[in-house]
């Protein structure tokens, strides 16, 4: 399925920066980046609540946030992209 991944991290510390780039390093282990902090993850469901677990304890749920919006397994019918950074195709063939 796919689920798009949004945070907002309060990096007005340097915790904070520490934790930004935690979250983001965790989303680009299983998906892409679409946008600055926004991931799109083709992902089952076991290793999403792994993902999820790990972003939990990552955060400061007093400062920060994460978002995950449930596409689905028909996403690329919700899905429309104008302009820069075009993003790969998650299903298909990844060459090394």
């Amino acid at each position: 399925m796919m689920v798009l991944i949004t945070y907002d991290v309060n990096t007005e510390t340097a915790d904070g920066r520490k934790r930004l780039r935690k979250v983001a390093k965790q989303c680009q282990n299983y998906g892409q980046r679409v946008q600055n902090s926004v991931f799109e993850c083709l992902i089952d469901p076991a290793l999403l609540a792994q993902l999820q677990h790990r972003l939990e304890e990552i955060i400061d749920e007093e400062k920060d946030s994460i978002r995950y919006y449930y596409m689905g397994n028909n996403w690329k019918n919700q899905v429309k992209h104008v302009g820069a950074k075009k993003s790969i195709d998650l299903e298909g063939t990844l060459l090394v």
